[in-house]
């Protein structure tokens, strides 16, 4: 389905500034439709001949629909839309005729011609139609609530044929609430309520306020009410400014532990203040739920943020411990479980700053890969280049796979660029891993580095780890592989990450060793989709 401005760059010659403006109808729109009891179509003409297209459509939630099929994208002409005709030539709001029929559902045609006021103020030619069309199958005697539903919408249309409606909407406001149906409040142009829904008024009595909000002034009965001085304050500024023909911005008003949003629109058809319309919602369960998560968050950052500290302190134990071991070869083993703590560490410490659990992978892979080359016992200088984004990971992911990624860049560094004098001795047997190349043996063109690639592909991230050193033996088995690292990398990735790892000669010479690890984890495995 194309979108409004799709349908209108394509088939109209409407200015960019004009087509803002219907955009800006459309996305406060469902106000009106719920008030008029009735769907709203968005028309622009196509010809000269009378010809329109229906651009937008929404749907009441406060009456039946009077359309089953969608009509976004419908082309329409002749007697059919002679009352858009007439709205759209006359720029007045054209309510005559009788109703007419949709299937079996009798139908009534109004059309309210649109308007985009110029940077004069005034307005300016009309550039739409809104066809208001009211489902007449449930016809019956209006009720009080109908009546004023009926009437503000009336003013709400006037407004847009005036160019006054929608208001400019605020910097990071959002339309999603409150709605009509949360609670209406009308206001005469004194600011005295003259109506109140039920809705309202027991949203009222969260607050506090059990009388009836009729004849009440509002912009003082809100700072009767507030807790806070400020925000009692605030909501009533809000409502003197929208019966001074304003737009403010939504306001909240804490009272007796309970919360309730305002949002205050002004009411000037042709023109002429002559009120407000305050739409108000019961917050304070999600207001309450808000702070729940605040304080769940808080509480889980802490907690990565302590398990940071102590992996810290184990690797700080272990390091002592390494340095008081005579054993060469244990105090090599301690070394590499100190490397192997301190990347799960970085993890933890970025989770820590992170409101979800989910890292940016990119920076803890530079991290990583800039302590391999600094810890690896090798004499030649190796540089360390990432290729593509790993981008936002779940902690799941990101915590098995900085261990894995650590293995293969210290095995890339180490073993592919060994000090002279290991290179010397004897080839090290396929079981243990790479095989070691002396400086004297890398090719002194060729600077030697380690490249870490990545990028996603159907839910699946692509990783290699290829170095540019000596490279495999040609009986080189990866299964039957010995040494802790290799170990390490293949239970992590086949169990942890249900992922796939090769271990191949590079294609200009060297080692490459590819990863597939899948992003989405399937139900049965008991974990959330990345």
């Amino acid at each position: 389905m194309s979108t409004l401005r799709d349908l209108a760059e394509e088939h109209t010659h409407l200015r960019p500034a004009d087509i803002d403006h219907l955009h800006r109808i459309a996305g406060d729109w469902q106000l009106l439709s719920d008030l008029s009891f009735a769907d709203l179509l968005l028309w622009v003409p196509v010809d000269a001949d009378g010809t329109f297209l229906c651009v937008a459509q929404v749907r009441p939630t406060t009456a039946p629909t009077a359309y089953q099929d969608d009509q976004v994208g419908r082309i329409v002409g002749g007697p059919e839309v002679a009352h858009l005709g007439v709205a759209y030539s006359q720029a007045r709001i054209w309510r005559e005729g009788d109703p007419v029929w949709y299937g079996d559902v009798p139908a009534r045609h109004e059309a309210i011609p649109v308007r985009l006021r110029t940077a004069e103020g005034e307005a300016g030619e009309v550039i739409a139609v809104v066809g208001r069309d009211t489902n007449l199958s449930t016809a019956r005697t209006p009720s009080q609530l109908e009546l004023n539903y009926l009437t503000t919408a009336d003013d709400l249309a006037q407004m847009i044929a005036d160019g006054t409606f929608p208001p400019p909407r605020h910097p990071g406001e959002t339309t999603s609430a409150p709605r009509v149906g949360d609670g209406l409040v009308r206001l005469d142009a004194g600011g005295k309520v003259t109506y109140a829904s039920p809705n309202a008024q027991s949203a009222y009595r969260r607050l506090g306020y059990a009388s009836h909000l009729v004849g009440e002034d509002l912009a003082a009965l809100h700072r009767r009410l507030a807790g806070d001085p400020l925000d009692g304050t605030e909501a009533s500024n809000g409502i003197l400014a929208a019966l001074r023909g304003e737009a403010p911005p939504r306001r909240e008003i804490d009272a007796r532990g309970a919360t309730m949003l305002t949002r205050a629109l002004p009411l000037m058809p042709a023109g002429v203040p002559i009120g407000a319309l305050v739409l108000v919602r019961d917050i304070t369960e999600v207001r309450r739920r808000d702070r729940a998560l605040i304080t769940k968050d808080a509480t889980i950052r802490e907690i990565h943020h302590r398990v940071k500290n102590n992996l810290q302190t184990v690797a700080a134990l272990l390091r002592l411990q390494a340095r008081r071991v005579s054993m060469p070869e244990a105090r090599v083993a301690l070394e590499e479980s100190v490397r192997r703590v301190a990347s799960i560490a970085l993890v933890h410490e970025t989770l820590s700053m992170s409101s979800d659990e989910a890292v940016e992978f990119d920076g803890i892979v530079d991290r990583v890969a800039s302590a391999a080359t600094e810890v690896a016992a090798t004499e030649v200088s190796v540089g360390m280049r990432r290729r593509g984004s790993f981008g936002v990971l779940p902690a799941e992911i990101a915590t098995s796979l900085v261990m894995v990624l650590n293995e293969l860049l210290l095995n890339a560094v180490e073993h592919g660029f060994p000090p002279a004098d290991e290179a010397e001795e004897a080839p090290v047997p396929a079981a243990s891993g790479m095989v070691p190349v002396a400086a004297a043996d890398v090719d002194p063109s060729m600077r030697p580095e380690v490249v870490v690639s990545a990028h996603r592909f159907r839910k699946m991230l692509h990783v290699s780890v290829t170095d540019n050193g000596r490279g495999l033996p040609p009986d080189f088995d990866a299964e039957r592989g010995s040494r802790l690292g290799l170990q390490i990398v293949r239970a992590l990735i086949t169990g942890e990450l249900r992922g796939t790892i090769e271990l191949r000669a590079g294609a200009n010479g060297g080692t490459e060793a590819v990863l597939v690890v899948p992003l989405a984890r399937s139900a049965h495995d008991g974990r959330s989709q990345a």
